[in-house]
């Protein structure tokens, strides 16, 4: 038991540093929400210091999260999935989905940056389809080198070398459904003069 609860509360630093970025909050603004000084903010984050409770509860309350979603509780029969957050690369992932193969959808958020990253771009298996609810994607793709606003959309084969990041160095939010074996998203519209 003493071994699970030690995993658990390793756990929890990802969990606040992905749920600070995802709601661009910087230490100083968080500490400021809290009363917890940013230098212990900073090492619950890194895992250096572990969570306590009189810590955990403001955390929580700043976030606008359950507190077992800070901290994986034991299993109660609760038979709800409640999917967390994922950072990679610097950027968090959010699983909107959680079946196996088929097509998966994710909310992605990239932070600000100081400088723009440079594109590397990559090549796998699938097919995506991204749609931007915030900020300004940049998406390498082949020979485009396109800016994506809120509200646009763009999907592509990702056999063909693709990268994408902020476009101006600002946060951004958007959607992603990829799916392994290729299939597309189908978007179908209304005929004209109905409402969907």
């Amino acid at each position: 038991m003493d071994e699970e609860l030690g995993q658990a509360l390793d756990a929890v630093g990802p969990r606040l540093r992905a749920l600070r970025t995802q709601q661009q909050l910087t230490l100083s603004e968080l500490s400021e929400r809290t009363g917890i000084s940013v230098s212990t903010l900073s090492r619950l984050e890194s895992g250096t210091r572990r969570p306590t409770l009189e810590l955990l509860f403001p955390l929580a309350k700043a976030h606008g999260v359950a507190l077992d979603e800070l901290v994986d509780a034991p299993p109660t029969g609760d038979p709800r999935v409640h999917l967390r957050p994922v950072t990679r690369h610097g950027m968090t992932l959010l699983p909107l989905t959680r079946r196996p193969g088929g097509i998966q959808a994710y909310k992605m958020v990239l932070p600000g940056c100081d400088t723009p990253p440079e594109p590397d771009p990559q090549t796998h298996e699938g097919y995506e389809w991204l749609y931007v609810l915030n900020g300004r994607l940049r998406l390498v793709l082949g020979e485009h080198d396109l800016a994506l606003t809120p509200g646009e959309a763009a999907e592509f084969d990702t056999r063909v070398p693709h990268w994408f990041g902020s476009a101006d160095c600002e946060p951004v939010e958007f959607l992603s459904l990829f799916g392994k074996q290729g299939e597309r998203a189908h978007l179908r519209a209304a005929p004209k003069g109905k409402d969907i």
